[in-house]
């Protein structure tokens, strides 16, 4: 199975719908960040999916990290800009 790639050291704000369902990016690699697009076809990686209890904004986690996911824990704090990508 693959590491994640870093594809950002800051969460993403996003709107998110009650009762929707969303495929939360864990590898890093998709184009639709923090979303899946497909792009973990091969790495042993798959999306999480998870439901959104309420509307409104939420920060999901984009260095991939996290121990709360999809949501941000301050885990890309750790990373650097030169490690965004790897």
């Amino acid at each position: 199975m693959s590491q994640p790639i870093i594809a950002d050291n800051k969460p993403a704000r996003v709107s998110l719908k009650n009762g929707k369902q969303y495929a939360f990016c864990v590898c890093g690699r998709s184009e639709s960040q923090p979303f899946c697009d497909g792009s973990h076809q091969g790495t042993g990686l798959t999306p999480k999916m998870f439901t959104a209890e309420k509307d409104g904004d939420a920060f999901l986690c984009q260095c991939k990290h996290t121990a709360n996911p999809p949501f941000c824990d301050g885990t890309h704090k750790t990373f650097s800009d030169d490690q965004v990508g790897q």
